[in-house]
């Protein structure tokens, strides 16, 4: 049996135990089709042409029309990040010689301090790559980034500055997904000793979370500061329904976002806010059954609203994380039931779609009517990531 057949058994194990405990008779052959169908899929990743002008972000289905981008647009770094991924889950060379190549291509993002964004772009790209190859270069270029990173942050607001653009709307925005970007930081402070990273990073996390979180545990997708004192100037949203709405994938962003943060301080308060998130995503009322969220969790829409399977996937990650701190057996149960719901061909994009994707529905924007319920490319990387954390946990068990 091979490594990715094997991975692919365990995974085939944990779904069927979910389906068990949801009483769901679950066949075993529609999970060796769905593990077969996965396997193909992931073949499509080697096929893509290398180019540095065209990362592969998402796809339109109706027209086979591939989005691609370069290095500068925030998704640019999960390509590579993928296929340094599959090697780690299969041991084919192949992966990873083609990680090798798309790599590279994301080096000058570590210089752009134009953009929040410089950990998307360089760590799940160039962090992926030193997990496989311990070589200096891609540290140097972890800490370049990260040095570029800390030029936005403002330590009167005690954040790292968003956006750059719509300056008519706010002052100094501050998004959740903010949270993604300090694991650069956190890594950059372990590889160079230097502290001035961390330090950046727990501050981040703690304006982070002493603002964007609601009552009852939701948080918003964007805080607006007064840059010259710090101050709260509105809580708002520009990819949720609206200011008081739940954007999925945000809270996604904040469950992985705090663990994460959690793992490189053992701040407790970091870990108390991941669990209050993800409970709050788990026991929602407007939660489908299978786990998979809509976009929005109060999109009036709803039962007929777009899915967001990279929330899920984002969610799915970040709970096997939680799990291993807390070993509570909710989140792996959930865990394991939204990465069975996907490994289904409901969410497996079809073999004859020729393209390097893996799953259908996904949402990027809404409000922008942008990338609606599509493959997008970060929603393959953390169920790749997932399916990694899932085979430590059934090793060290």
């Amino acid at each position: 049996m091979n490594k990715v057949s094997f991975i692919c058994l365990i995974l085939g194990f944990a779904s069927l135990a979910t389906a068990c405990r949801s009483g769901i008779n679950t066949q075993t052959k529609n999970t060796t089709a769905a593990n077969s169908l996965l396997e193909t899929r992931y073949k499509m990743l080697l096929d893509y042409p290398v180019d540095s002008m065209s990362m592969p972000r998402s796809m339109n289905i109706k027209t086979n029309e591939i989005r691609k981008v370069p290095s500068r647009d925030w998704t640019s770094g999960f390509f590579a990040g993928n296929l340094w991924q599959l090697y780690r889950l299969t041991g084919d060379s192949k992966y990873k010689e083609q990680a090798q190549k798309w790599t590279p291509f994301s080096k000058k993002e570590s210089v752009n301090s134009n953009s929040h964004d410089v950990g998307f772009k360089v760590f799940c790209s160039f962090g992926e790559a030193l997990k496989v190859e311990n070589k200096k270069e891609y540290e140097a270029v972890i800490i370049k980034g990260a040095e570029t990173l800390c030029t936005r942050f403002n330590p009167k607001v005690g954040s790292i500055r968003s956006w750059d653009f719509n300056k008519e709307i706010w002052d100094y925005p501050v998004i959740i997904d903010n949270m993604m970007n300090l694991e650069l930081l956190f890594e950059a402070s372990k590889i160079s000793g230097n502290p001035k990273y961390r330090d950046i990073a727990i501050k981040h996390a703690n304006t982070t979370l002493k603002n964007q979180f609601r009552e009852d545990n939701s948080c918003y997708h964007v805080i607006d500061y007064d840059p010259k004192t710090g101050a709260v100037r509105k809580k708002t949203t520009l990819q949720g329904y609206n200011d008081d709405s739940v954007w999925a994938r945000g809270q996604g962003w904040a469950v992985y976002g705090f663990t994460m943060a959690y793992r490189y301080t053992k701040d407790e308060a970091y870990k108390k806010q991941a669990e209050a998130t993800a409970k709050f995503f788990m026991t929602n009322k407007n939660l489908p059954e299978d786990g998979i969220p809509y976009w929005d969790f109060k999109d009036p829409g709803i039962p007929n609203s777009a899915r967001d399977v990279s929330a899920a996937m984002v969610m799915a990650s970040a709970l096997y994380e939680l799990y291993g701190y807390t070993k509570n057996q909710t989140y792996l149960a959930f865990a394991d039931k939204m990465m069975a719901s996907v490994q289904t061909d409901k969410y497996i994009l079809d073999s004859k779609i020729k393209a390097p994707f893996l799953f259908d529905h996904s949402t990027g924007n809404w409000p922008k009517h942008d990338e609606i319920d599509e493959p997008i490319i970060y929603a393959d990387y953390y169920f790749l990531e997932a399916l990694i954390k899932v085979q430590r946990l059934k090793g060290s068990k």
